[in-house]
């Protein structure tokens, strides 16, 4: 009886996973196995709404596999020595597993192919798994990667994506092999109260809904605040229990604005995937470094992240944030715009917060955005500055985003809530709101000074 691993990863899904797919193929039977990652922990990426919303997708998937005859294995540790402690016992020939961008997924596959390679084993890595296209799968003349996204959108326009796979009807799995008990949500601790539910059935039940209710007002509506028109997908991407390539072939409607502009979006992750994979210190240094002299204020970074930089849209954000460990697109551009740009603070310090709460929190997206927006990635403006109050009255002119996170300036009505410190100080003074961190003349011309001594 041949044998082979599904190694899961960030792919903890039944449909459209070619990992499961081709272990199927070529074998008997299979493992689906599943570790939880000693080195995960120790680089501190166990975040608890992650691993919260992680028990809910391998209760998921589980709960999948046992409708067509299978389970899944969990195991604890080092994923090499589980993984080949797992090969031994059920005398599987092959692991197969999705390709990562990062250096630590890079790292983790070389590393299994040797360990494996020593027991006359073989790996399997699956590409186009975790993104729509591979990253390195296209590259500029005598470069490893492209640095500037239109470009490299107009390249991943033109390739051909591969049809979705179905979810497989059965899946045997050898029975003698053991596995530790599934997490569960409710035993982690410090999770965001408003954190939204995991698994591959959730997933597909809001895609569906989204693709049938908001998709066609995405380009128009994506950044208002208040509508909370966006997707609320980008959790179900990083864990994999939605596939970017089956969302391209189920949204991709060139002559729909809004479909276009979703699309678009799928891109960019792709586009930051393909840049990690060439440029993996991106992760910790600067993209593009600016020779900037960041300041050191931990207690207005503080204030940052506890949402108290009396800036109403910047509170709102924050609070959104710690609240369900999730924010809008818009919302993390003004956040970090403010925290790089308005108080000229270190991207890592935003970087390593939102990594701390985002369920959706990876390496790729997370730092790459964080260095687009301090101007030390691949943004081709890199002296961009977004106004609070601008953006503010742009995207949320009547302050309802700042009323339903901002409770205590709730009384206020309109526009007027984006800037209460111009209020009467007798009204001012029933408000228990702090007065503003920074005043933002003297914050532009600030970095303004600081961009001229690079």
């Amino acid at each position: 009886m041949s044998v082979s691993i599904c190694l899961f990863t960030a792919d903890l899904r039944l449909r459209d996973n070619p990992v499961l797919t081709a272990a199927l193929r070529d074998s008997e039977r299979v493992v689906p196995l599943f570790v939880l990652d000693e080195g995960v922990r120790a680089a501190g990426f166990d975040a608890p709404n992650r691993m919260a919303f992680l028990a809910d997708c391998l209760a998921d998937l589980d709960a999948g596999l046992r409708e067509r005859g299978g389970r899944l294995v969990l195991r604890s540790g080092g994923v090499v020595e589980e993984v080949c402690s797992v090969a031994a016992r059920s005398g599987a020939r092959e692991v197969h597993v999705a390709g990562g961008a990062s250096a630590y997924a890079r790292r983790r596959e070389e590393q299994l192919h040797t360990a494996l390679a020593g027991q006359g084993r073989t790996l399997r890595v699956h590409d186009a798994v975790v993104t729509v296209v591979p990253p390195g799968a296209h590259v500029p003349h005598q470069k490893d990667h492209f640095a500037v996204f239109t470009p490299y959108l107009r390249r991943w326009r033109e390739t051909a994506v591969r049809k979705p796979l179905g979810a497989p009807r059965s899946v045997p799995v050898p029975e003698h092999i053991a596995s530790l008990d599934l997490p569960e949500r409710r035993a982690v601790t410090g999770v965001s109260p408003g954190l939204a539910k995991g698994g591959e059935r959730e997933a597909r039940g809001r895609v569906t809904s989204w693709l049938r209710g908001s998709l066609d007002a995405y380009a128009d509506r994506n950044s208002d605040l208040a509508a909370d028109a966006t997707s609320r997908l980008s959790p179900h991407l990083h864990f994999g229990t939605l596939s970017a390539t089956e969302l391209v072939h189920r949204a991709d409607h060139p002559t729909n604005p809004g479909a276009d502009a979703f699309v678009r979006q799928l891109a960019w992750r792709d586009f930051h995937h393909q840049v990690l994979a060439a440029r993996p210190d991106a992760a910790h240094t600067d993209y593009r470094p600016r020779h900037d002299h960041w300041r050191h204020a931990e207690a207005e970074a503080q204030a940052w992240r506890d949402g108290l930089t009396g800036y109403p849209v910047i509170d709102a954000a924050m609070r959104q944030l710690s609240h369900e460990g999730w924010m809008p697109g818009r919302a993390r551009m003004l956040t970090a715009s403010f925290l790089t740009k308005t108080l000229y603070l270190d991207w890592r310090l935003g970087a390593r917060h939102f990594l701390d709460l985002l369920v959706d929190g990876d390496v790729a997206n997370n730092q790459l955005n964080w260095q687009w927006m301090a101007g030390t990635g691949t943004d081709t403006r890199p002296n961009r500055v977004l106004n609070p109050l601008t953006q503010a009255k742009r995207h949320d002119p009547q302050g309802d985003y700042v009323r339903r996170w901002v409770p205590e300036l709730s009384g206020l009505e309109g526009a007027t809530i984006h800037q209460p410190w111009k209020l009467p100080p007798p009204e001012r003074a029933r408000y228990t709101y702090p007065a503003p961190l920074v005043e933002l003349p003297d914050a532009l011309a600030r970095f303004k000074r600081a961009r001229d001594q690079r």
